[in-house]
């Protein structure tokens, strides 16, 4: 374990390497980040040989079922891993842009311009290619990064990082930039580096983000829980209703936008509920429903109050009937947690009344949760999934690692000019 004093100069030099950082031309950048993905494939075969201890050591200690998958990383998650730091390598340069070009007067002219946000503090559970997207990010953002994965995949993310660290070494971007914290103990330290850390981002369970927030003056982004929601409207394809449902809870069952509630309207329950559940338990789904859909489906097990506020994360799902839209909409708004929800329909006004008064990140009308996601997004990779109602929201990708600063040049301008009896106006022009 590093000691207090060791991390501090870890952050240090985190925060000096970040600030070069973001006076970096974009191509400097981008040939950083194609280094890193030139490091990573050159380091394959460690990275998945480090996952595999991780995996063996983890299922020695009794690790979850949800948790062992998300830890899993190979070949093929690695490759497109990979394929996402290329692609943010594609991505226009979020930093230096001008969002205000404006004459306040004659000669004093104010501009608003991008720039990183600097320290990131990135502690995440499990999903070890979270290391590979959140670096590739920070890099085309100008931020450096202090990353702390989860005890279970520990070796796998020091392979990575190593990797990448590798890779850095020679491209104009300070390994530095980017640093590893491997021991629980350095959370805490983590969350009180205010002085030299600007964003901490948790990527967990509820129980932690809400640890996270409570322990930090460092302002925090990120979502708790993942309870979403599929509603199978009166006017649904049945069809399509059937292959969104499967899609969205079977697809990847420990993703935080796989569905845990299924809710269906009463008037075609009794012709879709015995078609879905045919479908989800030929998947191994273990279904769990109210009482009147236990009428329908005798033999699945009864949902208890509690399941209605549980993220499954797994081959589980919760049914529901429902008389109505605004029933439907009632039950996500009492139990939903703002990540993503979904309604089957072609009732085109009642899509839209659901997308209107459904509040959450991602309102979905006839497609799988499952796409939120920022790679798919096309934002190349994402840092996390933010539940909060101020920006950024959703799937954060670049535009929610950099912040802006007004700077101003005037040719000794001062504000008595514009006050008093005598004040002069301003111009206010936009250039």
């Amino acid at each position: 374990m590093q000691s207090a004093s060791a991390l501090i100069q870890i952050a240090q030099q985190t925060r000096q390497a970040a600030s070069k950082l973001a006076l970096l031309a974009t191509e400097e950048k981008n040939q950083a980040i194609e280094a890193i993905a030139l490091a990573l494939e050159s380091a394959k075969d460690d990275i998945l040989q480090a996952n595999i201890a991780d995996c063996q050591i983890a299922t020695t200690e009794g690790i979850t079922k949800p948790l062992y998958k998300r830890l899993q990383l190979d070949e093929h998650k690695l490759r497109d891993a990979i394929a996402g730091v290329r692609d943010v390598g594609k991505l226009d340069d979020p930093v230096g842009n001008v969002q205000i070009h404006r004459e306040i007067d004659t000669g004093l002219i104010l501009k608003r311009i991008t720039c990183p946000l600097g320290v990131l503090g990135i502690i995440f559970e499990a999903r070890p290619e979270a290391a590979i997207q959140i670096v590739s990010l920070a890099i085309k953002s100008g931020n450096g990064v202090i990353l702390k994965g989860g005890k279970e995949a520990l070796h796998s993310c020091e392979a990575i990082v190593k990797a990448i660290k590798k890779g850095l070494a020679n491209t104009n971007v300070n390994p530095d930039a980017v640093q590893l914290l491997t021991t629980r103990a350095e959370i805490l330290e983590l969350l009180q580096l205010d002085k030299y850390v600007d964003l901490i981002i948790p990527r967990g369970s509820n129980a932690f983000v809400k640890f996270v927030q409570d322990n930090t003056r460092i302002p925090v982004l990120g979502h708790a829980d993942g309870i979403c929601h599929l509603y199978i409207d009166e006017a649904a394809d049945i069809a399509k209703a059937i292959s969104i449902t499967v899609d969205s809870k079977t697809q990847y069952p420990a993703a935080c936008n796989a569905i845990e509630t299924l809710l269906i309207h009463s008037s075609i329950a009794a012709q879709f509920l015995p078609q879905i559940a045919t479908a989800l338990q030929t998947q191994n789904v273990e279904l769990r429903g109210d009482e009147r859909t236990l009428k329908i489906l005798p033999n699945i097990v009864a949902a208890k109050a509690t399941d209605w506020e549980t993220e499954y994360s797994d081959l589980i799902l919760a049914i529901k009937i429902v008389d109505s839209l605004t029933e439907a909409i009632s039950h996500i708004d009492n139990y939903g947690s703002r990540h993503t929800e979904a309604i089957i329909t072609e009732d085109i006004t009642a899509a839209e009344t659901f997308q209107g008064l459904v509040n959450a990140a991602g309102v979905y009308h006839n497609c799988s949760t499952r796409f939120a996601d920022g790679f798919r997004y096309g934002f190349g990779a994402e840092v996390g999934i933010s539940t909060q109602q101020m920006p950024p929201r959703g799937p954060v990708g670049l535009e929610g690692l950099i912040t802006y600063k007004y700077q101003m040049s005037g040719n000794g301008h001062i504000v008595t000019t514009y006050t008093g009896a005598n004040a002069k106006s301003f111009t206010h022009r936009d250039i």
